[in-house]
């Protein structure tokens, strides 16, 4: 065997390993995908295809006892006659559902603004200063990001009400605020920054505020962006915190909670509801692409 056919075998097998590895993520790629193609393509559809082709699982679920689907569903991705009825009664017949939308907006915008503006601050200090009080504090931080929130649940919900916050805004946002998550990963972050460029900047009279403002914050901005970015789609999608902290004022719940309570009378509703609130997750997620790629990339390359 010559050594050209050996290359020439060598090469058809990276290629069968390319091409393997390609039809193998591709189709992992299309199961994930999947059930965003489903949501979208159903809302499309009226209530009644929809009872035809899933009723088995809506009414498995329906009432107080649950029991496993005995029938078989049909998946479809094209409707049998496309309807736009669920769109017209959700943004123009029924104002409910777009009052929990900007309820949901209302909540989970201050909550990313007032945490990132914290953990820069915190992150800050942390990655600065030494001392036995730093570690201890931040220690503290990594131990409260390793529970999850349902644990801390129970105590913002006693402190809430010694407060007399129940049942307002600020019972969600102010824990919202001061989570540990965006402190761990931006001090992590922070604590790569190269001394020398802090060195120097403190050679030319910088104080601490201008190298906050000047080093730290625009070496910063990408790792912020997708800080950012993860704290709006985790307290986007919130339902624990406001079935618990705002019982008695349903007024103020935000649009997730009305889809974690489908039910099969709403279920073409509730697709179309669903189509619309994943609009806001999808245009921050493809706007800010790069900022996260970018802040990833970023972070695992400085070095301290």
């Amino acid at each position: 065997m010559t050594a050209k056919t050996v290359r020439k075998i060598a090469a058809a097998k990276k290629a069968a390993v390319r091409w393997t590895l390609f039809v193998f993520f591709l189709g992992v790629s299309l199961v994930f995908v999947m059930p965003t193609v489903l949501t979208l393509t159903n809302s499309l559809m009226s209530q009644s295809e929809i009872a035809a082709n899933y009723g088995q699982v809506f009414s498995s679920v329906a009432g107080d006892a649950k029991v496993f689907v005995a029938g078989q569903t049909n998946l479809k991705l094209i409707p049998d006659m496309v309807t736009f009825s669920q769109y017209d009664n959700v943004l123009l017949r029924n104002p409910q559902y777009l009052i929990k939308f900007w309820n949901s907006m209302i909540l989970t915008l201050p909550i990313v603004a007032g945490q990132i503006l914290i953990a820069l601050l915190a992150s800050y200090g942390f990655a600065r200063f030494e001392g036995k009080l730093r570690s201890i504090l931040f220690f503290t931080y990594v131990i409260l990001m390793l529970m999850p929130y349902q644990v801390t649940l129970v105590p913002n919900y006693l402190v809430s009400e010694w407060l007399g916050l129940l049942d307002t805004r600020a019972a969600i946002i102010l824990p919202g605020i001061f989570s540990p998550f965006a402190v761990f990963i931006l001090t992590k972050f922070m604590r790569r920054i190269p001394t020398a460029m802090i060195e120097a900047a403190k050679l030319d009279g910088a104080s601490e505020i201008k190298i906050f403002t000047r080093v730290c914050l625009p070496m910063s901005q990408s790792i912020v962006y997708s800080v950012a970015i993860l704290v709006f789609i985790d307290y986007w999608n919130m339902v624990e915190q406001p079935l618990v902290l705002m019982k008695k004022a349903e007024t103020l719940h935000p649009l997730s909670v009305f889809l974690s309570q489908i039910n099969a009378g709403d279920a073409a509703l509730a697709f179309a509801v669903a189509s619309i609130y994943m609009v806001i997750p999808l245009l921050v997620f493809l706007y800010s692409e790069d900022y996260i790629i970018e802040g990833v990339s970023y972070s695992g390359g400085v070095k301290g």
